[in-house]
């Protein structure tokens, strides 16, 4: 290794040769070997799936409120654009790598193609803890990191839209950065956009809609009654709660529910009326007084009968998915499940609807904003919401019927229908030169 290699940039690119069988990418790599018995004749494009189309790493460099100036490293993946321009979120976390942004860029492209949108799958993040910075540090970061990925990103090439610690303000900074750069406004150059700046109506709950239909026909096929039902839920923010509320509404008791503050337990439901505006009002869902805090790790242990895992990815180990009770897990969050938790998950009956269809009402309501902004024709949030919920019902029943006939998870199921068309995309399009 020469003096002047970066040992961080060095160790991520070794992930990706090598990596973890439990880090995202590893997990992501397990989850495509076991739908290739599953793809006939277009197994032999599966390669194709394994690696990332194109990765970028920028530094990002800018003059702090002190007068300092701080380097920030950005990545922006595209993992596959066979079916059309990539799409994905851009998170701002202190534990952002390559190595993560390239797994979540993979599971965005089977996810497109498993609810049979065109566009292909892409993934951003600035290693940054956002909370350390003024907003006019954060405002000056977003505007750099969207000119250093400018070379890859547009209405047609690659559209970011809001992930972990970014929101509609910061996809507007980009939408600004980028239409200042090319002399133009280009609404359509990201999604979750504020709904003045040609946003859409019902894309900040979207996803956690989609978290609540999937778990809604989830548990009409399992014969489990949503009115009465205990729901454990983890991850407190726009799709973890969002979901909750959705739940709550359908009868269901909110039992527990567990964030970066802390954790909280009510045996009779938690009362959302007021645990909602709580943690606008403080981030989190710590110190909630209509609840009993309780340890962390007991959260696995809750009596419940759906568990929601609405935060980071990698959190169900074997040794927890021994331990859950809950008889259907809705995957909010991306990857929040490891290859050996899913096969224990399964030997004990336990049905995972997969992140690839659970969490895509977010995709789909972004597709649909980048759809109103090239018409400049924009929908109400009832149209918008029936839209979603077809798409998800269908795609759902799509998979399941694929799962029926091969006898095989849900998970290796949306994998095998998404892939399918993925790499139908790939053999049509042929290879050039």
């Amino acid at each position: 290794m020469s003096a002047k290699t970066d040992p961080t940039q060095l160790s991520s690119f070794l992930s990706y040769v090598t990596p973890s069988p439990t880090s995202p990418w590893g997990t992501y790599l397990s989850q495509v070997d076991r739908v290739i018995p599953y793809l006939g004749h277009l197994g032999k494009w599966a390669e194709t799936l394994k690696r990332p189309k194109r990765a970028l790493i920028v530094d990002v460099p800018i003059e702090m409120d002190d007068g300092s100036v701080r380097h920030f490293e950005g990545f922006r993946v595209q993992h596959n654009l066979s079916r059309g321009p990539g799409k994905g979120g851009v998170r701002y976390h202190p534990d952002v790598t390559l190595e993560e942004v390239m797994a979540l860029s993979a599971w965005m492209t089977v996810k497109c193609a498993a609810v049979n949108l065109p566009y292909g799958g892409a993934k951003g993040g600035i290693r940054v803890d956002p909370k350390q910075l003024s907003q006019k540090e954060l405002e000056k970061m977003t505007r750099r990191y969207t000119s250093e990925i400018g070379i890859i990103i547009g209405p047609q090439r690659d559209i970011p839209a809001p992930d972990v610690n970014t929101n509609g303000q910061i996809m507007a900074w980009m939408m600004d950065t980028y239409s200042q750069n090319t002399g133009a406004t280009a609404t359509g150059v990201v999604t979750g956009k504020p709904i003045h700046l040609g946003g859409s109506l019902g894309r900040v709950k979207a996803t956690g809609r989609g978290v609540f239909v999937t778990g809604r026909e989830a548990a009409r096929r399992l014969g489990l009654a949503l009115d009465g039902a205990r729901v454990a839920v983890q991850g407190f923010g726009n799709v973890g709660g969002s979901a909750a509320e959705l739940f709550a509404q359908a009868g269901a008791k909110i039992v527990a529910a567990q964030d970066h503050t802390g954790t909280i337990y009510n045996d009779k439901g938690l009362d959302l009326a007021e645990l909602v505006p709580y943690v606008k009002q403080v981030g989190g869902v710590g110190g909630f007084k209509g609840a009993e805090a309780m340890d962390g790790e007991s959260f696995w242990d809750v009596n419940a009968d759906i568990l929601i895992p609405a935060a980071l990815e990698g959190v169900i180990s074997a040794e927890r998915a021994a331990r859950i009770k809950a008889r259907l897990v809705l995957e909010g969050a991306n990857g929040p499940t490891v290859p050996a938790a899913d096969d224990i998950l399964r030997d004990r009956g336990v049905l995972v609807v997969p992140d690839v269809i659970c969490n895509a009402g977010g995709v789909t309501v972004s597709y649909f904003e980048w759809v109103q902004d090239f018409s400049s024709f924009f929908w109400t949030e009832d149209e918008i919401n029936v839209r979603l919920d077809k798409i998800m019902v269908d795609a759902l029943r799509r998979i399941w019927d694929t799962a029926d006939l091969h006898k095989i998870t849900l998970r290796t199921a949306t994998f095998a229908v998404a892939c399918e068309r993925i790499l139908t995309a790939r053999e049509e399009r042929g290879l050039y030169p």
